[in-house]
């Protein structure tokens, strides 16, 4: 949405699709609890401290020279989000409430209440209903980006990819239109439904890295899954309900079944250590036991001022029947956050020309090995603004626009029954579980590798022999992302943040 704004506002005789696949407001940003990390005390806090956490989340795999122009230009864009009317908390008439989140060295952390994500999409959504030039397409679904082959008269130029827009499916009409573009941005999130555990919302299949690796473009870092440490233990749920970083950094600890403190045996800085510690060492905690969970203790902490700072936690949990104040809750680590994805430049650009991604899907080389905590939404926003910023250089007005060849259906196509697609999609999931998780095993990765392979095979066929449907371009997907993932464990031997091998080469 920050990216189309600043377009439609840089090129007014311009249009811009905004297209959806859910209704405009389910995305994974709805969901974002903790916060925005920038650096607004200068007295207290440093572009330089921000820098070190982040690259030390990192495991040392972040690039530097992104790490730098992320942290610097947060505050301009913080500046923004204020001016669209973002509402951060605030200790007085002037100071904002900074929160303290894992691997952070320093209250950094601007946020509303427990629900910033949520806050920041909903003004947001406000300024794209008053664009005139932003047309907001809804339920629709792409199938695959229009490439130099989908052109009535191909380039010549048989060596540079080009996007030229996108097949979509109508999910009201079940009809598949074609949106020519000059510019494309895919911003669609994660991937956490490859896994069984996931707090993100069932949109989350990894749509914008599949339809990129279609094109070939080039993916980094598909190892680096962070598996949030505290998502709320259900075993009939899915996505889970994620209790935020923050309450970590508001104090709470975690405790075994048993109520034994655990983390000071894993990292000093116990509750404050960064994700993939905090989730392995839960991980380890539990192998150990046979538990299906850990607990978080907040008994101890202000009640009061608990409530007042989670009012979204503490609402889904007495719905629950759990009281934060009383009783210890079940927590379980979840994939949460992929920090690889669609490999880009400083500006957001692809290997695939006018090509752009941002967001979870991208992989910009902000987050390396392990992202730090709230880094996301400012990663979302800075790399939004600078695409915003490039993609609009050097376009013109009644431009060449491309003939494309219309998508074509064969006739008396079957239909798919929908109880097969979601067996076959927590079949997958199982397997990346067992397989491709927190741990993972050279022998583990080559069986799942192996089992990824036959069920693509069959799906594919199906695929061709049956009509579109939203579930079976969703299974594609996944799929893709499975075997993208496990690819990349297997190439990967050393075990370092979010990824971690029992065994080497």
């Amino acid at each position: 949405m920050s990216y189309a704004l600043k377009v439609s506002e840089k090129l007014p005789w311009a249009t811009v699709a905004l297209i959806t696949k859910s209704d405009r407001r389910e995305s994974n940003t709805k969901y974002a609890q903790g916060g925005i990390a920038v650096v607004t005390d200068l007295k207290s806090d440093s572009f330089e401290k921000h820098f070190q956490d982040t690259l030390k989340a990192g495991a040392g795999l972040s690039d530097p020279a992104i790490v730098k122009q992320v942290v610097e230009k947060g505050p301009v864009r913080l500046s923004e989000l204020i001016n669209w009317e973002v509402d951060f908390d605030k200790r007085n008439t002037v100071d904002f409430e900074l929160g303290l989140e894992g691997g952070h060295t320093q209250n950094r952390i601007l946020h509303h209440k427990d629900k910033t994500g949520l806050e920041i999409e909903r003004k947001l959504i406000e300024r794209v209903k008053g664009s005139k030039h932003i047309h907001h397409f809804t339920n629709y679904l792409a199938i695959d980006l229009i490439a130099d082959k989908n052109l009535k008269t191909p380039s010549k130029d048989k060596n540079a990819a080009t996007c030229y827009g996108a097949y979509l499916l109508n999910l009201k009409t079940n009809k598949v239109e074609t949106f020519v573009a000059q510019r494309t941005l895919l911003a669609t999130g994660g991937i956490g439904q490859v896994y069984k555990n996931t707090t993100n919302p069932a949109i989350a299949t990894g749509d914008g890295i599949a339809l990129a690796l279609r094109q070939n473009a080039e993916v980094k870092d598909m190892e680096f899954i962070q598996f949030h440490p505290t998502a709320l233990y259900h075993p009939d749920k899915n996505p889970l309900f994620l209790i935020s970083e923050a309450v970590r950094g508001f104090g709470a600890k975690l405790r075994t079944k048993a109520g034994e403190l655990f983390l000071h045996n894993y990292d000093p800085r116990e509750e404050l250590a960064s994700r993939d510690i905090i989730s392995r060492a839960i991980y380890s905690e539990l192998q150990k036991s046979g538990d299906e969970h850990v607990y978080l203790d907040c008994r101890y902490l202000d009640a009061k001022q608990f409530k007042t700072t989670f009012p979204v936690i503490t609402e889904t949990l007495a719905n629950l029947n759990l009281d934060p104040a009383k009783d210890l809750i079940p927590v379980v680590p979840a994939a949460h956050y992929l920090c690889g994805g669609i490999t880009t430049n400083c500006v957001g650009l692809t290997s695939v020309k006018n090509l752009f991604a941002s967001g979870e899907c991208a992989r910009t080389g902000l987050h390396g090995a392990n992202r730090l905590a709230s880094n996301s939404l400012l990663e979302a926003i800075v790399f939004s603004h600078e695409s915003a910023i490039y993609s609009t250089q050097n376009l013109v007005q009644n431009g060449i626009t491309p003939e494309v060849l219309d998508w074509t259906t064969p006739q008396n196509m079957g239909h798919f029954i929908k109880k097969d697609i979601q067996k076959i999609l927590k079949n997958v999931q199982v397997i990346m579980n067992t397989y491709g998780s927190i741990s993972r095993s050279i022998k583990g990765l080559s069986v799942a590798l192996n089992l990824l392979d036959t069920i693509q095979l069959d799906v594919e066929e199906r695929y061709r022999q049956n009509a579109l449907s939203i579930e079976i371009i969703e299974l594609r997907n996944v799929i893709v992302i499975a075997k993208e993932i496990v690819k990349h464990s297997m190439q990967r031997t050393q075990s370092i943040g979010g990824f971690y091998k029992t065994d080497k080469h």
